[in-house]
């Protein structure tokens, strides 16, 4: 009997994500559903991540309906997957039981049957609400260990002088380069594979190695794999999730297959490779000549990328390497001898665990396909591409891409600090965002931390859940005024306002459950596309014609002259995401002012100013560049 892999599918979600920023509309994903009906893949990844975000703020979209449409165009052939951070869903701090069994009832009756559910610090505490209800409303949970690696830390040149905070603070203490000599390993197998025998004893269905960077090499895939297969229960499903940006992701996901993975993640042709996961095409290649079965109906799958091809032109804009893989049907089309003979010499490295020969082969594999090669930077760097891509934005906009090379030697000891956090979302971020910072600080003749965002504060109090090592107490009251972990408190949790909107017939804002659910998982970007969705059904219900805007505020001319003041503008882009004063309102210098969310972290801006709000030149919800005039303070 034929040994049977399982495909999990990524196109529609992690696919798109990785190389098209999430911008496939609807329209776009309709056009593939009917052969998605006919291609009987185990499971389709087609929710969560950033798509929920993505579809409100850049599409008009509702992401249930993007849901309950997919459901509804498979017709159950294949189990639809999402993905979610654990507590935390999909925003920045964790939600009470209340919030997660709502959006589990919810998600599991428009279509969803495997909820993927990873922690950014591996916190197994963090996962347990959400795997109690994905099971309790009839779903799979699929927990994810997410694989990261031990910092390297650069040896210091000793003609440098030693700058205070750069490259330091082992825990916090003295401000000194650390020698790799003193740092200890933590993630070793044992590490990994107790994390998923805890994740199994919550009741885990799946057991994910996520490899969100794309840094895992064959050789660790092999030994984690095969460790799994070992230790868990066999009713457990092993599955391995990769990318290819820094080169080893095909090589990795065949070291996973022979070592006895029981499904991989894959992305079909035209969106694959790069930032993306391998290609689907290349793996069947492989399967066949290994004699695994994938029971994959490869003709419906071809008639998918043919939709694909068109779509990614139509993506353009947002193609993160625009480059196009060769045209190839694996049924259809005959591999050159020297190819194919590199498929064969893959598989005989893969199983004598020759990892060097491994990689070339496949290497050589992507490289005749014209797959993009290997992003150099990334591998040496070894963070996640999505991570450093922010970096460069960021410095970009502080017209400060001279002290990129700064930051990112300040990524090690910034995450030690903060308790060595895996990089993926949200501390990936988190911890870039503040490498920038804290290199811009040193530019400036700053400290190290003297503008720790708000969620590197939070992760430092110990709101994020338990970090993989112990953070320096007298680290954490120089960060957050308190040596004491501070575990957030649900308890304390405030749901968001759903206002009455006076101007569109005194409806809610929210109308119904899921609405409610959009309004605290997202609630800036809800706010805005809920707002403008009750403004259409009003225009609608009024018979009106649609217009851009169906309320008009007239812009009335003013005489007067605005008295002296001082003028605060924004310290970078972002958007507003509240205020904390109003115009009349008395302040003193250091007061909190605003909220600004730049890169996804959220910024208390304080009053430079003692006095009294004369005027703001914004509202909730803007956006605002660097140095554009948000608050006015005369005395």
């Amino acid at each position: 009997m034929k040994r049977k892999l399982l495909i999990r599918d990524l196109t529609l979600r992690d696919g798109q994500q990785s190389a098209f920023a999430t911008r496939m509309n609807q329209s776009q994903v309709d056009r593939v559903l009917p052969f998605y009906k006919d291609a009987n893949f185990y499971a389709m990844e087609v929710w969560g991540g950033a798509v929920p975000d993505s579809v409100m703020r850049y599409l008009d979209e509702n992401p249930w309906d993007r849901l309950k449409t997919i459901s509804d165009g498979v017709e159950g052939v294949s189990k639809l997957t999402a993905l979610s951070r654990g507590r935390n869903l999909y925003g920045y701090a964790p939600y009470p039981d209340e919030i997660i069994d709502g959006f589990f009832k919810n998600a599991v009756a428009n279509g969803l049957n495997i909820m993927r559910i990873f922690d950014a610090l591996n916190d197994v505490d963090n996962i347990k609400s959400s795997v109690k209800y994905i099971k309790k409303y009839g779903g799979i949970a699929d927990c994810a260990v997410c694989y990261t690696i031990d910092p390297k830390f650069e040896e210091p040149k000793q003609e440098a002088p030693k700058k205070k905070g750069f490259l330091g603070s082992l825990f916090g203490k003295k401000e000194e380069p650390v020698a790799v000599s003193t740092y200890k390993p933590v993630f070793t197998d044992d590490y990994f594979i107790n994390k998923a025998k805890e994740m199994a004893a919550l009741g885990a269905d799946i057991i994910t190695i996520k490899d969100m960077s794309g840094l895992i090499p064959p050789s660790r895939v092999s030994s984690l794999v095969t460790k799994l297969k070992k230790e868990l229960n066999s009713n457990i499903l092993i599955d391995f999730h990769t990318h290819c940006t820094p080169g080893y992701g095909l090589a990795s996901v065949l070291a996973a297959i022979v070592s006895g993975a029981d499904i991989v993640d894959t992305v079909i042709w035209n969106f694959a490779g790069g930032p993306a996961a391998p290609a689907l095409e290349l793996v069947y290649i492989f399967c066949q000549k290994l004699g695994v079965e994938l029971d994959i109906n490869m003709e419906a799958v071809a008639k998918i990328n043919e939709k694909l091809y068109g779509i990614r032109k139509e993506l353009d804009a947002f193609d993160a390497v625009k480059q196009f893989p060769n045209t190839f049907n694996p049924l259809t089309d005959t591999l050159p001898a020297h190819v194919d003979k590199l498929f064969d010499e893959a598989i005989v490295a893969a199983k004598a665990n020759n990892e060097a020969g491994l990689i070339e082969a496949c290497q050589a594999i992507e490289a005749y396909f014209n797959f993009p090669k290997p992003d150099e930077m990334v591998k040496d760097a070894e963070i996640p591409g999505g991570m450093y891509t922010n970096m460069v934005a960021q410095l970009k906009q502080y017209n400060a891409l001279d002290i990129l090379e700064d930051a990112m030697k300040l990524i090690p000891s910034v995450r030690l600090d903060a308790g060595l956090p895996p990089l993926v979302t949200p501390t990936s971020q988190i911890v870039g965002a503040q490498a920038v910072s804290s290199a811009l600080n040193f530019k400036n003749g700053r400290e190290k931390y003297a503008n720790a965002s708000n969620q590197f504060v939070s992760l430092v109090k110990g709101e994020y859940g338990k970090t993989p090592v112990a953070i320096d107490p007298a680290f954490r009251e120089q960060i957050t005024g308190s040596s004491q972990e501070i575990p957030y408190d649900v308890s304390k949790y405030q749901r968001q306002d759903n206002p009455l909107l006076a101007e569109f017939g005194n409806v809610r804002l929210a109308i119904d459950e899921k609405e409610e659910l959009l309004l605290e998982l997202f609630p800036l970007v809800a706010k805005n596309f809920l707002k403008k969705k009750r403004e259409l059904e009003f225009a609608s219900s009024k018979q009106q014609e649609v217009v851009e805007e169906v309320v008009v505020t007239k812009q009335e001319t003013s005489t007067e002259v605005e008295p002296d003041g001082y003028v605060l503008e924004s310290p970078m882009p972002g958007t507003i995401v509240t205020f904390k004063v109003k115009e009349g309102d008395a302040v003193s210098k250091g007061n909190i002012l605003f909220v600004l969310e730049a890169m996804k972290m959220e910024n208390d801006v304080e009053s430079e100013f003692t006095g009294k709000v004369y005027k703001t030149y914004v509202k909730e919800g803007d956006i605002v560049q660097a140095g554009q005039p948000v608050i006015k303070i005369v005395e």
